[in-house]
Parts: C-alpha cells; structure tokens; sequence
C-alpha cells in the first residue's frame, strides 16, 4: 500500500510538469464531445417529448443517438476511465472513480437497452455528464498550469558566453559551459557575470538585488567575491573563476526552487473527498436498491433500471463543477482585480494564513533610492542645494543620482548651468558653476577634500546613518553646503496594507537581505511585527521553514530571484508583478499592480470563495441525499419512482442552482 503510494506520488510530480498538455487535451476533447452531444439530445426521445419537436426520421436514425454516444464515450469518456486506475490502485475512491462508475453503468446499460427496450437507456445522460466533466477538469486545468519555467527564467541570467584572458593577455570568447575554476575573466561594465570568483583587479560596484536583494550596488575591489548571474556597474573588472555550472550560487538557488517545488504535496481536494465518499454511499445503495427490489417484485428489467438510475444519479454533474466554476470564476475576478492566480491550491489555502512575510526591496519599498532628507548649511536653501546636486549628478545613471534628480523633478525645481563636469572614481563627482567648484560625493569625497561638517550637518548624517541610509554631501570651495539622506523609498501603500492585515488577525513579517538598521527603520514605521535582517538569499527559505515549524502558515511577498526558494517553500507564495520573472514563476499568486494592499485583497477573495465552494459542495451532495433514496424507490409503494429521466433533470437541475451560486461571488469586490 505504502509502495503504491509512493508510485502515485512520483507519478504526480510527473504531472504537475504536464499541465499545459492536459489542459488542452482537455480542452480538445470538451469541444469535439460537445459538438458531437448535439445529434444526440436532437435524436433522443425524451429530449423531443419534454420540448414538444421531432427531428425528420430515416432509416437507421433511431441508431443515432447510440452511435454518437459510443464515439463521445471512448474520445471523452475513456480518459476517466484511465485516471481512475490510481484511484482504484491506492484504494482511494474519489471523483474519477465516481464519474468513471456512472459512465460506464449507463454506457453499458444503454447499450444493452438497445435490444430489449429502446426508450429506457441513458445516452443522452451519459454525453451530457462527460461533456460536463470535461469542462470541469478543462478549467480545473487551466487554473492549475503550474511553473516548471521558473528554472528557464533563472538559467536566463547567466549569460551565454564569457571573455577568457589567455596568458598572453589576448582575449577569447568561450561558451560558459567550457569555463573552469582558475580561468580569468574580463568583465566589462554593464554586462552579466558569467561564474562565481574573486576579483583579481579592478574596481566597480555590482547590481545583486536579482540574487541577495540588497537594494543598493555593492562595490567590489580586488580580493572581492562576485557572483555569476549579477549586473557588473561601471567598472571593467577582471575576475578568477571559483566555481562554475552547478556549483554556482545560481545553480543552487535553482536547485532550492526545484526541491521546494515537488516538496508541495498533493492536496486532496475537498470535492475528492465528497466524491469518496459519494463513491461508497452511491454503491450501499444500488446494492440494498437491487437486493429490495429483487425482493419485492424478483429479478426484471425494472430492478436494473433502478439501480442504474442510482448511479448515474449519484454520479456528481453538480459536484464536478462545483469546484472548478467558482475556481473559473474566482480566477477571472481576480484577474479583474489584478490578482493572477497561478496555482489554485495558493488561493484556497490563504484563508488559513497567519503569519505573511514581506520582502523589503521592492515589495514594501519601491527599490528606488529617493532622498528622505536634507540638512543646508545657513548661508543655503534646502532648494537651491538640492538643485545644484542634481544638476551636478545630471548625466549619471547611478542609483544614488537618479534618486536626487528625481527629488529634484518632484520639487519642480530649475536646475542651475554648471560646466566642466568631471568623475572622482569611488568618491563622486565635480563641476564648475561661475567660477566656484561644486562637488557631490559621500564620507570618502570629505576625506579627500579635508572638509569638516559643522555641528548640524554632522548630527543629521550620523542619525541617517544609524536608520542605514545613504549620505551625500554637496560641497562649494571646500565649504560643506548641504548633506542628502537617500534610502529605499517606502512605498505609499505598504502601511494600510499592514494595519488591514493585523485587522483580519495576521501576523506580518519582513525578510531583508539589507542591515538591521535599514530594516528596523522601516519595520517601525510600518508598524511591522517581525523583523529578519541581513539574511542571505540561500537562507531564505530557511527563515520560512523556521516559521512553518512553529506550526504557522505563512505567506511570502517577494520579487527577486533570491525570493524563489522562499517564495516556493512558504504555503503561499505571491510575486510582485514588477519583480523578475523567476519570482513570478515560482509563486502561486501574482500581484500584477505591485500593490501591497493587494495581498489583503487576496486572503478575502480566499475567504469568500471556500465559501461558495463549501455552499456548493453542500448543495451538491445535499441533492443526492434528497434524490439517491427517491431512485432507489424508496416511495414505490406510494406510486412515487424516480424515472431515470427525471433523476437526470434532478441531476440538471442541481447543476444550475450550483452554478448560478457561483455567479454570486461576482459581486464580491
């Protein structure tokens, strides 16, 4: 039993690889069923008495009906058939077994009614059931279409090619894959590079958010290690290799998503459950069914018409959809909302979520430096000082300028001409404005000019630097005029987002990769209850396990590639839209606005749709309560027996009120 199991479990990690395929198989088999189902209601007889029609009849056309049927069961039908094999298998009855016994009952019914009474058999019933299954799974499937392209979209990172310096100094272009541990490299400015090593010589600042997360570039000098798959800055750098391929830091955040990935177990769905136990009712009773009517009236034909009326109306058209319309239709609202849903399980389990952890950069900050504050000297003005600095950082693209340009902007100020512009390497920029010389640059720009702040200015720069911010001074003929305090801006929206979760009984956290300065400033602001510093990307996901093991279900908001391996290991994992598409890969859920109030939208949408889906699953099994005892006879002595024909618009009927309750989440919002 335990063998099997395992078998079954291996075999599903197969499957979640082959969604797309079986979402168009689906998909196929649904339409090609579905036209084939329209000869079949027009040609059936019961069909032309309820609506009062008759189709033009010839020779043979009674064998309509029948043969279509026969199509639609081995096209439409057979592939439940196949899928309840492992049910059957691990002794685990659920929807496919239900659907598969109803199916095959009435296809051989039918057929057998064929030659001894015509009008008794179920062919349209049957179609109707398998096209109405093939919907269900066909939008089960397209919710589920789950990332095994999470990987690709990591592999993108490292580059394709590397230039090698050969000891003669000449430079060679080689494949990545031929690199070796010990080849020098050449990386130039503003390209990827392509293994982990050592800087040997050079000297240039690196973009890491896509694999540490830590907001600002970091400088890199010789003795320096760098990551393969990282952004080199301006800086040309020469790098020896120190391990490359599946020993690259990459790699093994790669294999950190892959391992959490298939550690997802198979969670049963509640309308598997329902079915198994449908499964094992609908049988109880065709048996006690068959052994009462055998009883009472001996072996006829009547007594296989109840049973097989028992069946196919046990067999769960209402139950089928009940979980895959208010996934579609959950689905599409979401989308609405700008919530994607990638993974439906992330969505039913979020009502459950106590504890939601937030990456810093870019989640909860913009991952943009913004200035946050400025201090003047007294003979300056805040403005004037600001418009001078972004004038002077004009052209660069650093993180740190475009921060004060956009300051600038903000504060719709005219900057002044300056001239003479000039790059102090590592230590910032200088230029000329009528006849003074202005410069821009942070502590190490004083060391080299020998200024000394005054008593204000020096207070406002320890204080930014204690919050972990970045300090910038503006300095006019070795007189210090202004000092800038720039940190990741906190984006508008991240602190309703955290009141709103604490309303609904949600613990929030915050993972950083940045110092236990930057992160406590924010967390205060935020009001934020847990606070994880300076935590490297591979420990990560560790930091979600350690919550998990204290028995909570948490949720993580992230957007990097170093998010990956947290964002698969949390129950929930919800990617922020402008993230990298690695992160949007490995998460459930997808917030296409960026916007974290979103995430209190998602944990209500959640709560609202098990709603629906426990009404339906209810209303669902609640009509076979009512309608299994009725085909069985149960009222016989009283005249009352549910013809087959009757059970199926019971079956019809209950299939409507489920879905009709669907639509009512729509007004959800």
């Amino acid at each position: 039993m335990h063998k099997n199991h395992m078998e079954d479990h291996s075999s599903h990690a197969h499957h979640s690889a082959d969604h797309t395929g079986h979402e168009l198989m689906f998909r196929n088999r649904f339409l090609v069923s579905l036209i084939l189902t329209v000869p079949v209601l027009l040609y059936s007889p019961m069909i032309q008495d309820w609506f009062g029609f008759s189709m033009p009849e010839f020779s043979g056309s009674q064998l309509i009906a029948p043969i279509f049927s026969i199509i639609i069961f081995l096209y439409g039908g057979v592939p439940f058939l196949q899928m309840a094999v492992p049910e059957l298998r691990n002794r685990e009855p659920g929807m496919m077994l239900l659907i598969s016994l109803a199916i095959s009952v009435a296809f051989v019914y039918s057929l057998a009614a064929l030659f001894f009474d015509p009008e008794s058999g179920f062919f349209w019933e049957m179609a109707t059931l398998i096209d109405v299954m093939l919907l269900g799974h066909w939008f089960e499937m397209r919710s589920v279409r789950q990332a095994s392209g999470a990987l690709n979209e990591l592999a993108k990172l490292m580059p394709d090619t590397a230039e090698r310096v050969k000891d003669n100094g000449e430079i060679e272009v080689v494949p990545v894959h031929q690199l070796q541990t010990g080849d020098l490299l050449l990386v130039r400015p503003g390209t990827s590079v392509p293994a982990d090593g050592e800087v040997v010589e050079g000297k240039s600042e690196l973009n890491e958010a896509m694999i540490t997360g830590e907001s600002r570039p970091v400088s890199k000098l010789p003795g320096d290690k760098v990551i393969g798959g990282t952004i080199n800055g301006d800086g040309s750098l020469r790098v020896r290799v120190s391990s490359t391929g599946d020993q690259t830091t990459l790699a093994g955040i790669m294999r950190l998503v892959k391992e959490a990935q298939e550690s997802k177990s198979r969670a049963q769905l509640l309308a598997d459950k329902a079915a198994g136990w449908l499964f094992y009712v609908a049988l109880g009773v065709a048996g006690i069914t068959a052994v009462a009517w055998i009883i009472a009236v001996g072996f006829e034909v009547e007594v296989l018409q109840r049973v097989v009326t028992v069946l196919v109306i046990a067999c769960p058209h209402a139950l089928g959809l009940a979980i895959p319309l208010v996934v579609a239709i959950v689905t599409s609202l979401s989308a609405k909302r700008g919530i994607l849903i990638r993974d439906r399980l992330a969505l039913e389990e979020a009502r459950h979520v106590n504890v939601i952890v937030f990456d810093k950069t870019g989640t909860l900050t913009r991952g943009q430096q913004g200035v946050v504050g400025i201090a003047a000297a007294p003979a300056w003005d805040e403005n004037q000082a600001l418009a001078l600095a972004a004038a002077i950082e004009g052209d660069s693209e650093h993180m740190i300028a475009k921060g004060i340009r956009q300051a600038a902007e903000e504060r719709r100020l005219s900057l002044p001409e300056i001239s003479g512009f000039e790059a102090l390497k590592g230590r910032g920029a200088q230029a000329n404005l009528n006849g003074h010389t202005v410069y821009v640059g942070g502590p190490r720009l004083l060391e080299m000019l020998q200024a000394a702040p005054d008593d204000g200015i020096k207070q406002f720069a320890e204080e930014a630097g204690e919050k972990g911010q970045t300090v910038v001074y503006l300095v006019q003929d070795q007189q210090i005029a202004a000092v800038f305090a720039l940190a990741d801006v906190i984006r508008p929206e991240s602190k309703q987002a955290v009141q709103q979760l604490h309303k609904m009984g949600i613990e929030v956290a915050m993972l950083t990769g940045d110092s236990q300065a930057v992160a406590k400033a924010v967390a205060r602001e935020l009001g934020i209850d847990r606070v994880f510093a300076e935590v490297l990307p591979e420990h990560k996901d560790q930091k979600i396990a350690e919550l998990q093991r204290q028995n909570k279900k948490v949720a993580m908001v992230g957007d990097g590639v170093n998010d990956a391996p947290a964002l698969t290991r949390a129950d929930i994992g919800i990617a922020i839209g402008s993230g990298t598409d690695v992160a949007i890969e490995s998460a459930g859920l997808i917030l296409v606005q960026s916007n974290p109030l979103d995430v209190v939208k998602i944990i209500e949408l959640s709560r609202a749709s098990y709603r629906k889906m426990i009404q339906n699953l209810l209303w669902a099994t609640g009509y076979n309560v009512v309608a299994l005892p009725l085909a069985a006879g149960v009222l016989a002595p009283f005249d009352i027996v549910l013809s087959p024909a009757i059970g199926a618009l019971f079956m019809s009927a209950s299939t409507i009120v489920v879905a009709l309750n669907a639509q009512l989440l729509r007004r959800w919002s």
